[in-house]
């Protein structure tokens, strides 16, 4: 327990002094403060990850590695082990990247699977660390669609593990109140303005599903980069739990209360945003 604790706190400190200065000296919303409305719940949330949830959802995940590790496809795990490690890596990043896109886009169809996710979409100020709040099973349903390539295709997870690292930093950095172009590397790294405007509160998502991976938006159909200074507003159209239990608890109402109609995110075409955002 005390190493958890540690880790935690080594994680906190270093994430903040990486993107404390990053979001200082280029500012997405240069009004927004460094102790913002909610930064306790977030603060919540990323305790919750890192001292409970994280840990559970990697027992989970080694648990299901062997279920998803069909004998059936044996002799695919057998093509793959005789390919460089790099490529190991790239065909699993790309299948993991197509995958994450698909189930992020039917997180915002499926009524169901909205209510969990929608607790991600509840920030209305984005820093790195709202990118924390995210409601466990929602984190454990994306981690293991991330992962499901490496398992079918008996990839050791050694060799992701920079990768994995990789992909948690950036889920910060793409959520940081940070605007920081990158060029032409912004068509396969995701940049904070893309994910912002998906998280617009608006009435309907049809953008930037691709987190960490702009290039599947754009295959699709779903890719758009706005233009101009960041001043729509953040968050969900509907009264939403502001606490951290309270949002935990949220969607478990969908299991006896019937479900709505429609959810908030990016609107069909770069006009008609929402009313500029408060900057608290």
């Amino acid at each position: 327990m005390r190493q958890l604790l540690l880790g935690t706190a080594f994680s906190f400190g270093m994430l903040a002094l990486a993107f404390w200065p990053l979001e200082r000296a280029f500012p997405a919303r240069a009004g927004q403060r460094l102790f913002r409305s909610a930064w306790g719940v977030d603060l919540l949330f990323f305790l919750g990850q890192y001292l409970l949830w994280g840990p559970l959802v990697v027992l989970g995940l080694a648990s299901l590695q062997e279920f998803f590790r069909p004998e059936a496809l044996a002799w695919l795990r057998d093509a793959v082990s005789l390919q460089p490690t790099w490529l190991q890596v790239v065909e699993t990043v790309v299948l993991a990247d197509l995958g994450v896109y698909w189930w992020h886009r039917l997180c915002h169809q499926v009524d169901w699977l909205w209510r969990f996710h929608a607790v991600h979409h509840s920030a209305e100020h984005l820093d790195w660390l709202a990118a924390h709040r995210e409601h466990p099973l929602d984190g454990l349903t994306t981690q293991l669609v991330c992962n499901l390539p490496a398992f079918l295709l008996g990839i050791p997870l050694g060799p992701l593990a920079m990768v994995v690292a990789f992909r948690s930093i950036w889920g910060a950095f793409i959520h940081s109140n940070a605007r920081l172009p990158l060029g032409p590397l912004g068509f396969l790294f995701g940049a904070p303005e893309l994910h912002h405007w998906h998280h617009a509160r608006v009435e309907q998502t049809r953008h930037n599903f691709a987190n960490l991976a702009p290039y599947m938006d754009w295959i699709f159909g779903t890719y758009h980069r706005p233009e101009g200074e960041e001043r729509w507003a953040l968050g969900l159209t509907e009264p939403f739990p502001r606490g951290y239990l309270g949002q935990l608890l949220s969607p478990l109402r969908a299991l006896v209360l019937p479900v709505r109609g429609t959810h908030p995110a990016a609107p069909a075409t770069g006009r008609g945003e929402p009313q500029a955002a408060d900057h608290a």
